[in-house]
């Protein structure tokens, strides 16, 4: 009999587990941004860096969710529309000033 994931028991919830991971993943980007000598909220900065990669990722995600195949699948030989490159565009952040990112486009034009 297969164990369903209510039945296994855990001493921590799967937020507190997802918090723990972030804020490392966090302290893990900044140590190596200061080893680098790279500034954390500068024009050139880690958080505009952070903000210009979590808005093309979305955006890229929101583009294989609405093709219904990810990137370089085979699947894509079977649909008429595909992924058509991306456009530059700006976006006007309250933290970090303008932030120039890619976004991904298809064939019909749906971006």
């Amino acid at each position: 009999m297969a164990a369903t994931l209510e039945a296994v028991p855990s001493t921590k919830t799967v937020d507190e587990l997802t918090e723990k991971s972030e804020a490392e993943a966090a302290r893990e980007l900044v140590r190596m941004a200061r080893e680098q000598g790279l500034s954390l909220a500068g024009p050139d900065g880690l958080l505009k860096q952070l903000t210009k990669t979590v808005i093309e990722t979305a955006l890229d995600e929101e583009l294989t969710e609405h093709l219904g195949y990810e990137r370089h699948d085979t699947a894509a030989k079977d649909t008429a529309n595909s992924r058509n490159g991306t456009r530059s565009q700006t976006v006007l952040t309250e933290t970090t000033g303008p932030v120039q990112i890619d976004v991904p486009r298809d064939r019909e034009g749906c971006r």
